[in-house]
């Protein structure tokens, strides 16, 4: 049986960057791992400052983004 993995909430962010997640139905830090950087990066409203939020946190949590094919 596979154990569950409980999510990790997102960090604090600024609206337009959570928006932003929202809109790519980003619930948890979980949720980033399936995306490269570079792709994060380009979506609308996130900026230097959500990319060091949402980098620190995946870090600290032992999470990575995708890497490219």
């Amino acid at each position: 049986m596979k154990k569950q993995v409980d999510p990790i909430p997102l960090p604090k962010l600024a609206k337009p960057a959570q928006r932003a997640l929202q809109a790519h139905h980003i619930a948890c830090l979980q949720d980033l791992c399936k995306y490269t950087l570079s792709e994060f990066a380009a979506w609308h409203a996130i900026g230097p400052n959500a990319i060091a939020a949402i980098t620190a946190a995946m870090n600290e949590h032992g999470l990575h983004f995708a890497t490219s094919a």
